[in-house]
């Protein structure tokens, strides 16, 4: 099974600093996916989050460690 984990953060900036953290952090095999998700019904550019789309195909990544992460850059993860 592929479980794929999805941490929301508020810009681009703090997007790329935790993905390059976990892989830091968990020795991950690939660099998580960039993903910007424009809020519902904004038309502005700067109304965007971003979302590091981590994949954890041995399911060995804990949510509460991934969301403590995301906390640290003003953001959270996503609950399936």
């Amino acid at each position: 099974m592929n479980v794929r984990h999805v941490l929301v953060l508020p810009d681009r900036d703090a997007a790329e600093e935790v993905a390059q953290e976990a892989v830091d952090r968990f020795c991950l095999p690939e660099e998580p996916q960039l993903v910007r998700d424009a809020l519902a019904g904004e038309d502005d550019a700067e109304d965007a989050q971003w979302l590091v789309v981590v994949e954890d195909p041995q399911e060995r990544l804990e949510a509460t460690v991934l969301d403590d992460l995301a906390a640290e850059y003003e953001g959270w993860l996503e609950t399936p």
